[in-house]
């Protein structure tokens, strides 16, 4: 995916404000985490989510994190985007302390999150609103390539209730893609859809990706799924999560439906799942 030149980490000075954006700097790792700990309070007491969790990701790495509900997954995913604190470690990413309003981030969760009252461009262009940047013609030009990019050319005039739900996490995905962030991530995007759906969304995201050299963070229960997509599944234990198994995937790409019948897949399959177990033991 392109990004912004290493030497531009300084902030943008446009509307969007200054602490709303920063460049890449590709001579960082995308993602770093070392000894990270969470711990949740609440009124029976404190819960730990994470501890001691620590892992790098480098630019245009496809990570999928994969464990039992729980394990937190889902707070790793918040923490790399700033979105809450953690009690202690590091979490940098591009190379600079993680926090939220980063333009080179973008988050796509299980549900679409589509306003049903604007239309399927409108929905898609909604984060240049709101970063406060005029909708111009090249933005409307760039909507547009990325609906056809995602099958939906032609329906960006219609409104989110008029979409199947495979079609409403397309355009998800595109409102994801539409500022162009270094840093993808997703947390169970397909796992409302039926099987059929989810099973197709899922080699077009692994071909998007590809295309766009991507770097993601992916958060599944599905460990086909993140073979298919991942070049690396990292498995987490129960809570308090922290990282039961790094596994590198070493399937070639680009991948279609017949790698799910090969040796390999099936071979690293049985390793995720020895380690989904011995980390639930």
């Amino acid at each position: 995916m392109s990004g912004v030149p290493s030497d531009a980490y300084r902030s943008e000075e446009t509307a969007v404000g200054r602490d709303l954006a920063i460049a890449a700097d590709r001579t960082h790792e995308a993602v770093t985490l070392v000894g990270v700990e969470k711990i949740y309070e609440s009124l029976s007491g404190s819960v730990t989510a994470l501890q001691d969790v620590s892992f790098e990701i480098s630019n245009g790495e496809f990570v999928s994190l994969i464990g039992a509900s729980g394990c937190g997954k889902s707070t790793v995913l918040k923490v790399i985007a700033g979105l809450i604190s953690h009690q202690a470690g590091e979490v940098r990413v591009f190379g600079r302390p993680a926090r939220a309003g980063l333009r080179e981030v973008g988050l796509m969760f299980q549900s679409p999150v589509l306003l049903p009252w604007r239309t399927v461009r409108e929905n898609v262009v909604l984060p240049f609103e709101i970063f406060r940047q005029p909708i111009d013609d090249s933005i409307n030009d760039r909507a547009s390539e990325l609906l056809e990019l995602v099958g939906l050319a032609g329906f960006d005039e219609k409104h989110p209730w008029e979409l199947s739900g495979g079609m409403r996490q397309r355009a998800a995905l595109a409102r994801l893609l539409i500022t162009n962030p270094s840093l993808l991530l997703m947390d169970e995007p397909l796992a409302a859809l039926d099987e059929l759906t989810r099973e197709r969304l899922i080699f077009e995201l692994a071909s998007l990706c590809e295309q766009l050299a991507a770097t993601a963070v992916y958060v599944t229960h599905n460990i086909a799924e993140a073979l298919i997509l991942s070049d690396r599944v990292i498995v987490m234990s129960s809570r308090p999560g922290t990282v039961a198994e790094d596994i590198t995937v070493s399937l070639p790409r680009p991948r279609d439906s017949d790698v799910v019948d090969s040796v390999e897949f099936a071979r690293l399959g049985r390793r995720i799942r020895d380690a989904l177990t011995t980390s639930d033991g």
